[in-house]
């Protein structure tokens, strides 16, 4: 099963590169050259890139190789994306485009369409003089002497040249169509279209992946959401907790880009900062030095931490140490009892493999159920068991709100919730949209954001 699945896999990403040497640079160009050959190059170099990229990192390469590979590898993943999504917009576009210039171009020139719907004018032909006086005996014949003689017509002597029929073709030009028809030759107006959807399909595609990395560069926005709780004490009312995840610093985001998450979330004052997974994509040797502006988050009441599954991909226990190291408080399948509630941590289901998962049990078994209780959860699905733990808020991430749209789609049909608040039963989901990004470092339709979650309680 998993073989068909991969071949299946492969098929398709073999076929839709196909489709994109095609539309973008077999059917723009006359004929084989240079142009087709480095398309092929092109997309094909992409690819390479890419999955080089994604090896070289789950792999443990040279960090200085995965940076090399990282930067074109990861974007073309993104722009490869939306030029297959925009040319198959334009495969709509095509024949609207083409029918619009067949009914237009006799409109443009009314005088050759005129006249190739007449029939050209013959030449007089020489008479005899005989005709022309109306004689009936002709005149005897006067010899002809070299110096008298002239020609019977004018360019006896060399083929004679006639302006040639709005009808017929130009020997002189590539006999793609009739030039005289008052409208373009189909090869060339199937050109024009190609290279005018392909053109605009190429620029709208460099322009989404533009504006979307730009979007992750400059760093997430904040966005505020406000949770009532029932059993909230009435003085916790309007507590802050500043939820970050899914930071990903790696080959492509890094000090620079945790420098801007962390003067982000200080800004906004919090009482607490809960980040919830996902924070490296590589190893502490690698990337410790990125991490290290984590040290200067500031909070009324710490900083805390849980894994995701791409702590466990990077050497989670390692990491956990570092984190503690920078000042931030682990909560591995953990409780704290806060002044005005509970705050618990679990393991992300990764761990699992490493005999290292979700303990619901440790964390909440025990625990005053008349106190509010938040959980952080690094993955949505884990609500079901926050339910039935009597969890009344749980803040997760994991999903990116879908990264690269259409991606939403596929993150809805893994997860119970893409990004936002809902309600499961007496619990409360709330997943961040992450404020970094993975693979591409593109966001489109689904901002980066650091929430900040302001508990209200039903009491006040």
């Amino acid at each position: 099963m998993v073989i068909v699945f991969a071949l299946l896999a492969l098929t398709v990403l073999v076929g839709a590169n196909w489709y994109l040497w095609r539309r973008l640079f077999r059917d723009t160009t006359r004929g084989p050259g240079r142009a087709r050959r480095g398309g092929a190059v092109l997309i094909a170099g992409g690819w390479v890139l890419a999955i080089g990229a994604l090896v070289a990192e789950r792999a443990g390469a040279p960090f200085w190789l995965q940076r090399v590979l990282a930067w074109p590898g990861f974007l073309w993943l993104a722009l490869s994306v939306y030029l297959l999504l925009a040319l198959l917009v334009g495969e709509a576009v095509r024949p609207l485009l083409r029918r619009f210039l067949r009914n237009r171009a006799p409109a443009e020139t009314p005088a050759e369409a005129s006249a190739a719907t007449q029939a050209p004018r013959p030449r007089p032909q020489p008479q005899p003089e005989s005709v022309r006086t109306g004689s009936s005996t002709p005149k005897a014949s006067t010899p002809k002497t070299s110096a008298t003689k002239t020609p019977e017509r004018p360019g006896a002597d060399e083929p004679e040249r006639r302006e040639p029929d709005p009808g017929e073709a130009d020997p002189g030009e590539p006999q793609e169509g009739k030039p005289g028809e008052g409208k373009p030759a189909e090869p060339s107006r199937r050109l024009f279209v190609s290279r005018v959807v392909g053109g605009a399909a190429a620029a709208a595609a460099v322009g989404t992946v533009g504006y979307g990395t730009y979007g992750v560069l400059r760093g997430p926005r904040v966005k505020r959401v406000t949770v009532p709780l029932a059993k909230l004490p009435r003085g916790a009312h309007g507590y802050r907790i500043a939820v970050v995840s899914d930071i990903h610093l790696g080959p492509v985001l890094g000090r620079g880009f945790a420098q801007k998450v962390v003067d982000t979330i200080n800004a906004t004052q919090p009482d607490l900062i809960a980040v919830v997974g996902d924070l490296v994509d590589g190893s502490v040797k690698d990337l410790g030095p990125a991490a290290a502006p984590l040290a200067g988050l500031k909070a009324r009441q710490g900083s805390f931490f849980v894994t995701g599954n791409h702590e466990y991909f990077s050497g989670a226990a390692q990491w956990v140490e570092e984190v503690r190291r920078l000042g931030l408080n682990p909560l591995e399948n953990a409780r704290t009892e806060l002044p005005w509630f509970d705050l618990a941590g679990v393991n992300d289901i990764a761990g699992e493999s490493e005999g290292q998962g979700p303990d619901f049990a440790g964390a909440l078994g025990d625990r005053d159920t008349t106190r509010a209780c938040v959980l952080l959860a690094h993955q949505p699905v884990q609500i079901h068991d926050a339910v039935r733990h009597g969890v009344d808020l749980q803040l997760s991430g994991h999903t990116h709100g879908g990264q690269l749209w259409p991606g939403n789609f596929l993150a809805a049909a893994a997860n119970p919730t893409v990004a936002g608040l809902e309600r499961y039963g007496d619990t409360q989901l709330y997943v961040s949209r992450g404020a970094g990004a993975w693979g591409p470092p593109t966001r489109v339709g689904a901002p980066s954001d650091i929430t900040v979650v302001e508990l209200a309680s039903t009491q006040a």
